[in-house]
């Protein structure tokens, strides 16, 4: 028989712990909201950058006239005489000195979404609105009215962004294959003059590597003519403009990258423009400091660095993890060790870029340069921030997850399991190998997808060991030896702070940040769903293990 007195007791503990369980289940409620309600602002607001608004005309009442898109309105305050304000995106930053105007409605005497209005968007001076009046060919006038000039602009960007490609092919093909020889030979050169060969062979050696360099500097001249030869093909096209107010303006045909009549596109075209620009914004390079253009320059260093991070991270991480959970005797020191690496996690990541600048990169780049590229310094080779560097840092930064990660992936693998393998003979090693590891890979995973995770948001160790603001060759190319590890590169993090932070323009570049933002959200979703996935996989494959 239970005591009278037990059982109000009894209902107290009862109701303590379903008070608690809805306390939990309340929190993680108000944390998935908060996380959807953050997804979802990033989203809105980064995917609405690429969508086209409607040109409108506003004539005000001292005359002026404007015609841009709204970007922004706000309330005038009542002790300054109310109503609301518009900002507007005017563009024309050469012929105005700004891009933005802020007006009062009660200002306002004329609103028009004229048909003919035209949104220009250009490699330099960001956006042009205005109308298009004619097109020219030096003195040659192709078209003398807006409508036939309106109808032949079209196929002459066409054809203008065929001659940017095959510049830009141009560029890092042919001419960037010369200049990497001739850069050859400079440091072969010099190596031959650092040698102790004898004068007479060494003589010889430099008459060889003149004339083969007098062969790329031939070939050279002659691309940099026809370099010459295909931009003055490219600019001489040109097109009369006219602005809101009367202004003409003439802009190189091969400086416009996009022409569109925004007021007279229909909803599939807008639709159309939305998933170019899209794709121009995930493929193309950045231009008018990294405030318009693509980003993918960003993305391909972001996942390449945590791609050498995750080869560096896992190796080192696991093989400490193996160490101190199979191997070590459990007492005071490994237990120091653990709290070591413990605290290794609350170390502000600028610390792990400040080591990994003195080490990495001074003390380690330094002697590989001393040792086997003399012919190049002072000019450093390794010994100078890098995408190597930085994936080495970070992999330091991260290790403290994949080792606690680990060693709770063997942990869980159960004791039987290791002395069924040593009763049918396999050694410690094989046991480890062939069994514990395997049976433990899903924490293994566990680990490195929270360490990839850290890794591609990290910034301010990476502003040391290398990553900067344009990177003009990416660190992969056709040049032997094709994968460059000593090369700058840049990052979806730093994308974020330098267009939010450092831009000259911030009305113009803040939907840019959170387009760069959602894409990084993207970029490291996709690579942890992969390597969740592939944690599944060896779950279900080891289904007898717990982690």
């Amino acid at each position: 028989m239970v005591p009278p007195a037990a059982v109000p007791r009894r209902r107290r503990s009862e109701l303590f712990g379903l008070s608690m369980t809805a306390l939990c289940g309340g929190a993680l409620a108000l944390d998935l909201l908060l996380v959807i309600g953050l997804l979802s602002l990033i989203g809105w607001q980064g995917g609405r950058y690429f969508w086209q608004k409607d040109l409108l005309e506003f004539g005000l009442a001292d005359g002026t006239v404007l015609l841009g898109e709204v970007h922004d309105h706000e309330e005038i305050p009542a002790s300054a005489g109310g109503g609301t304000r518009f900002q507007i995106r005017t563009g024309n930053r050469d012929l105005t000195g700004g891009d933005f105007q802020w007006i009062d409605d009660a200002s306002v005497v004329r609103r028009a979404t004229p048909d003919d209005a035209v949104m220009l968007e250009r490699l330099e001076w960001g956006n042009f609105y205005g109308r298009v009046v004619e097109l020219r060919d030096g003195d040659k006038v192709l078209a003398a009215d807006p409508v036939s000039a309106w109808r032949a602009l079209a196929p002459l960007l066409a054809s203008k962004e065929k001659d940017r490609r095959r510049i830009r092919r141009l560029e890092r093909g042919e001419i960037g294959d010369v200049n990497a020889g001739i850069e050859k030979l400079r440091l072969a050169e010099r190596r031959v003059e650092r040698s102790q060969d004898v004068p007479e062979e060494r003589a010889a050696r430099l008459a060889a590597i003149a004339a083969e360099r007098q062969v790329l500097e031939a070939e050279y001249a002659r691309l940099a003519e026809r370099l010459f030869a295909e931009r003055h093909e490219l600019e001489r096209e040109r097109v009369v403009l006219e602005a809101a107010d009367g202004q003409r303006k003439e802009l190189p045909a091969g400086s416009i990258v996009r022409a569109v009549r925004p007021n007279s596109l229909s909803a599939a075209g807008k639709l159309g423009l939305y998933f170019s620009r899209v794709w121009e914004f995930v493929s193309d390079d950045p231009r008018e400091s990294n405030t318009e253009g693509g980003i993918f320059p960003a993305i391909f260093g972001t996942v390449m660095m945590v791609f050498l991070m995750s080869i560096a991270v896992v190796p080192l991480g696991v093989l400490a993890a193996l160490y101190l959970r199979e191997y070590a005797r459990q007492g005071p020191l490994v237990r120091m060790v653990r709290i070591a690496v413990n605290n290794l996690a609350g170390v502000p990541s600028i610390v792990f870029g400040v080591f990994g600048l003195g080490f990495f990169v001074y003390t380690i780049g330094g002697s590989i340069d001393r040792l086997f590229y003399p012919e190049a310094l002072p000019t450093p080779t390794f010994g100078t921030g890098g995408i190597l560097w930085a994936a080495l840092t970070l992999a330091l930064l991260t290790v403290p997850v994949v080792i606690v990660a680990t060693e709770e992936g063997l942990a869980a693998v159960p004791r039987i399991v290791r002395e069924g393998s040593l009763a049918l003979g396999a050694t410690k090693w094989e046991t480890t190998w062939k069994v514990v590891i395997p049976a433990a890979a899903p924490g293994i995973l566990t680990g490195l997808i929270l360490a990839m995770a850290r890794a591609a948001g990290e910034v301010a160790p990476l502003m040391i060991v290398g990553m900067v603001k344009l990177a003009p060759t990416l660190p992969i190319d056709a040049n032997f030896p094709f994968v460059h590890l000593e090369r700058k590169f840049m990052h979806l993090g730093f994308h974020i702070y330098d267009v939010g932070f450092q831009s000259p323009n911030v009305d113009a570049s803040k939907p840019l940040v959170f387009a760069t933002a959602l894409l990084l959200i993207g970029v490291v979703t996709v690579m942890n769903l992969l390597a969740i996935a592939l944690r599944n996989r060896l779950r279900r494959t080891y289904s007898g293990s717990s982690v």
